[in-house]
């Protein structure tokens, strides 16, 4: 029985690293899961150092900041950035960072709300339906 393999584009995603700044033997080989829990488990340095300096894909630079993906399409942010230039945007906070990082709370906030909303629903229905029987 053979191991199903992934993409170089896939592990890339699942390690939450940028494919172009990986070693060139990563982005032309393809991965088992065995594989990719070993990288996970036991990170060679190359990786080490590419979680810790980037450059960072599109989702860690938007977590970093954060910001939704969308947010740093709308302020023209590059694709992938290094920590240092997350860093120097968190220091110079300019006003589309604030505004985003508001309007991913708002939209969190607003999210919670109506998912409690469904569960007090949900569990008002449960309710009527006990009081039924």
């Amino acid at each position: 029985m053979s191991s199903q393999q992934m993409k170089p584009a896939t592990a890339a995603k699942k390690l939450e690293i940028y494919l172009p700044a990986t070693p060139e033997e990563f982005q032309n080989s393809s991965l088992s899961r065995a594989d990719l829990a070993e990288l996970q488990a036991d990170p060679p340095a190359w990786l080490r150092t590419l979680r810790a300096d980037g450059p960072h894909p599109r989702s860690v630079v938007a977590n970093r900041l954060g910001v939704s993906a969308s947010g740093l399409a709308r302020a023209g942010v590059p694709d992938a950035m290094t920590s240092a230039e997350i860093e120097q945007i968190k220091a110079e906070s300019p006003s589309w960072l604030l505004a985003e990082q508001e309007s991913l709370s708002r939209v969190r906030q607003e999210t919670a709300a109506a998912l409690a909303e469904k569960r007090r629903k949900l569990a008002e229905q449960a309710s009527d339906e006990r009081g039924r029987r």
